[in-house]
């Protein structure tokens, strides 16, 4: 198997056979299309040609789905002999100058990996060549090549993977303000090992060295964000739509009013990842909360100073980068990103006096933060050197000529001669375009463009035109409805001048600038700051957008699931009126809900609906509900039938067994589960079968959980167990006209008890063409079964009793931990509860009868 390579900082560039980095191998440069790559299943391609970033500039606000463009890449290395299942990564945003670090023990399903690869939806995964050697690939390479079909795979030899190196990477480049990030990980040495091989890597691949105390280096462990599988992520239609990718119909398309790109970033991990510290989500909320109360400053954020800013993430990424080669391209992207930068700091002091007089505790922190003096000192710096004037703008010629006459005059003599003969040349263009358009007395204009320079338009018929074409002296002409574009020998010539005049430009303009940078570099590390105040302003200003279209509510956050008329936000953007509402009450004492009705009666939407207001809260969203509160769920999961679940088949059985094994294997007290048709693809008997199991299972556990099943034998089983309530969708059925057939009106309304609605398929076969005397049979044999599975199921007193106890044992203590009520008020709620307990323990007459 080919081994894979990267260069040595101080050699990849000049000599590329220098890469090699075994002796048995050679590597067959930069330009090739696949660097050391190991392939991987047939049909697909493992290899990729790399396109260094260094070039790039930050896009504008209006770009913001630039974000969906995979730019991640993740080492990712794991222990062996007895450390196997300790898992150790590395993450890098080639648009984002912040490595991020990982370290956890995972089971041999790798749930958390694959969850977190999930995430980050990674450009490139790097992993030890030791990890898919001939005939003794681990599991977890295995697992990610599986789920990762589309992603490019590198390898690279193990002993890059060096914790001793990571360390010393870390502590050359990661910047002052987050030093504390040595204590954190220096014991951790699967992250530090996958850091060094992820660092060397992109140094090779980007061309280009992080400098020295420039890079943000944070470690993210999995204990401070909700854990929500890759799987539930899919079914409750988080960031992408089942039906349609490009489909907004997700809870990211329902949240996202942002206006940068790095807002966007923040909104979509947050909703993949929840926060599940009640003290930081109610700080949000407290920010929402004033951005709603106090419009002026909510305009005045989203719409004149937020959506200004430009990708403050990938700006920083590019400034803290050092090009080992300067070229026409790096030179022309430095100047940009400078101006970019001059652009950014000029929108904190507006920032700054629109956050002065808020009241929130995090708003506050915001506005302390942007009082750093580095701000101001950074700007004098820039102004210092770059004209007043020099402005982000739309357009590549204005751009162009931002950039050309951004250093201020007589800074560089030789710079500004460049200058006057590049705005000679310009001016020789438009006189010469002018001459022509008099001599062939054709309306012809100056136009301009990236790829092709200075150019000829025109707007005019055919039919005007001598034999209906265009002067021999014009070539490249193209047509467009009555638009012409071409341009003549004698403009080549000069477009050929003007970008030689634009390289000069350019190599003195980067010059300066380089040294201007080299000054500036100390201070940068503010704008760190400032990119985590804006993304997260951006965020919490989407949230408050979005509560002014709809009637959320702001959650709480106790030791209960309670929603009063909750409904699905997703289907609220969908639908042309505001979906049915319903209620949501789940404690410790009654913490597993069994949901029955008939296909299409509202289940599956109402579960995912409990699933995604759960999310909307714990990212700091207000909740689509009359009111809420929440018990902060440590994991969240979802097993929820598609429509393909109805056949019986081995893959749909085998997909489900997979599904509630991993739920069974991952879930603990404190998570919110959700199962939805569990069974459907095997036989009736084997289905009730494993829905017992795994109910009986889960009951164990203080995880608050909704099971919906059409197995209504399984609704008997809070007579055993009295944490259990039963809940249906109410369906109405209507005549029709001629009084012959029978329909079923769909209510979507959630009431206590089991459905009524036994037998659906009997209803169906009513109304279908079999003889009535088959059906009358199929009644009377369904009749006598379902009497002798009540009869075994029957409560009896003594079961109603201890159950009856149970819930008043619960309530009260729930009374105790959260009661605000005052002493009256107090004695007669306890009152109520002993009149319900009375009520539900049978009396003697009562155990008589049914005995």
């Amino acid at each position: 198997m080919p081994e894979s390579y990267f260069g040595d900082k101080s050699s990849c560039v000049e000599n590329a056979n220098t890469l090699n980095l075994t002796s048995s191998s050679s590597v067959r440069g930069l330009n090739s299309a696949c660097i050391g790559k190991t392939p991987l299943s047939s049909g697909r391609s493992g290899c990729r040609s790399h396109t260094p970033l260094m070039g790039y500039s930050v896009t504008s606000s209006s770009a913001v789905s630039a974000h969906t463009v995979a730019s991640v890449i993740v080492a990712v290395v794991e222990g062996r002999g007895l450390a196997r299942g300790e898992v150790g990564m590395a993450s890098i945003d080639l648009k984002n100058p912040e490595m991020i670090l990982s370290q956890f023990a995972d089971n041999t399903t790798y749930a958390k990996v694959i969850t977190k690869l999930k995430i980050l939806t990674p450009l490139e995964i790097i992993m030890s060549n030791t990890a898919c050697d001939a005939g003794n690939t681990t599991n977890l390479f295995g697992l990610i090549t599986e789920h990762f079909k589309n992603v490019t795979f590198t390898t690279v030899q193990r002993k890059y993977f060096n914790e001793t190196k990571g360390l010393e990477y870390i502590e050359q480049l990661c910047a002052s303000e987050f030093s504390t990030i040595f204590m954190e990980v220096q014991s951790k040495y699967y992250c530090l090992a996958a850091a060094a091989a992820l660092l060397k890597y992109v140094e090779f691949i980007q061309n280009a060295v992080y400098a020295p105390k420039s890079l943000k280096v944070r470690f993210q462990g999995s204990e401070k964000t909700a854990m929500i599988d890759s799987s539930s992520a899919q079914n409750l239609e988080l960031v992408i739509n089942n039906r349609d990718s490009r489909n907004g119909h997700t809870l990211l398309g329902v949240l996202n009013y942002t206006k940068t790109p790095g807002g966007s970033r923040r909104l979509r991990s947050n909703i993949l990842e929840p926060l599940v510290d009640a003290e930081t989500i109610n700080t949000r909320l407290d920010c929402v909360q004033e951005l709603l109360q106090d419009e002026e400053l909510f305009f005045g954020l989203q719409g004149g100073i937020i959506s200004k800013f430009l990708d403050t993430e990938q700006l920083l990424s590019v400034l803290v980068q050092i090009p080992k080669q300067d070229t026409v391209k790096t030179a022309e992207s430095k100047i940009t990103n400078l101006i970019y930068l001059k652009h950014t700091l000029e929108l904190v002091e507006p920032l700054k006096a629109a956050l002065r007089s808020c009241n929130t505790q995090l708003l506050k922190a915001y506005y302390n933060s942007l009082e750093d003096t580095r701000f101001g000192i950074i700007l004098e710096k820039i102004t210092s050197v770059i004209n007043d004037d020099t402005r982000y703008t739309k357009g590549c010629l204005s751009m162009r000529t931002q950039k050309c006459y951004a250093v201020k005059p007589n800074i560089n003599e030789f710079l500004d001669i460049a200058r006057r003969t590049y705005t000679e040349i310009v001016d020789d263009i438009a006189g010469m375009i002018t001459q022509l358009a008099e001599k062939y007395s054709l309306p012809m204009k100056t136009s301009f463009s990236s790829a092709r320079g200075f150019f000829i338009q025109m707007n005019a018929d055919c039919s005007t035109l001598p034999n209906g074409q265009l002067p021999s002296e014009f070539t490249k002409i193209t047509k467009m409805k009555n638009t012409y574009s071409f341009t003549s020998a004698d403009l080549i010539k000069m477009n050929e001048r003007c970008q030689e005049s634009l390289r000069e430009i350019y190599h003195m303009t980067y010059l300066i600038v380089c040294k201007l940078l080299n000054e500036i570099y100390e201070h940068i590390h503010c704008l760190y700051k400032l990119s985590d105040i804006v993304s997260m302003l951006d965020m919490l200003l989407s949230f408050a957008h979005a509560c002014t279209l709809s009637d959320y509510v702001r959650p709480e956050f106790t030791d209960t699931l309670a929603i009063k008329q909750g409904w699905h936000p997703i289907l609220e953007k969908i639908a042309m009126e505001k979906p049915v509402s319903n209620n949501t009450y789940l404690t410790e004492g009654n913490n597993f809900v069994i949901i029955t009705g008939p296909n299409m009666s509202g289940k599956s939407t109402y579960l995912k609906q409990i699933a995604l207001c759960q999310i909307m809260a714990q990212i700091g969203s207000y909740v689509p509900a009359e009111y809420c509160s929440f018990r902060i769920a440590e994991q969240i999961f979802t097993r929820i039938g598609m429509d393909d679940d109805i056949e019986t088949n081995a893959s749909t059985f085998m997909k489900e067994m997979k599904e509630i094994t991993y739920i069974i294997q991952n879930a603990n007290d404190k998570s919110l589960i959700i199962i939805d048709e569990l069974g459907r693809g095997t036989s009736a008997e084997e289905g009730i079968g494993i829905c017992y199991a795994a109910c009986e299972y889960l009951l164990n556990l203080k995880a608050f959980t909704l099971f919906a099943t059409h197995f209504l034998e399984l609704c008997h089983i809070d007579a055993l167990y009295p944490n259990v309530e039963n809940y249906h969708f109410e369906v109405q059925h209507v005549r029709s006209s001629a009084g012959n057939k029978e329909k079923i009106a769909y209510t979507y309304t959630l009431s206590k008890g089991y459905t009524e609605e036994k037998n659906y398929g009997l209803k169906a076969a009513e109304v279908s063409s079999l003889p009535s005397s088959i059906i009358l049979d199929a009644k009377e044999i369904t009749s006598h079964i379902a009497q002798q599975i009540l009869h075994r199921q029957k409560s009896t007193p003594e079961m109603m009793k201890q159950r009856a106890a149970y819930q008043l044992a619960m309530r009260l203590v729930q009374t105790a931990r959260n009661s605000r009520l005052d002493p009256d008020s107090l004695r007669v709620y306890l009152k109520a509860l002993k009149k319900k307990y009375e009520a539900s323990c049978p009396t003697p007459r009562e155990n008589d009868e049914q005995q």
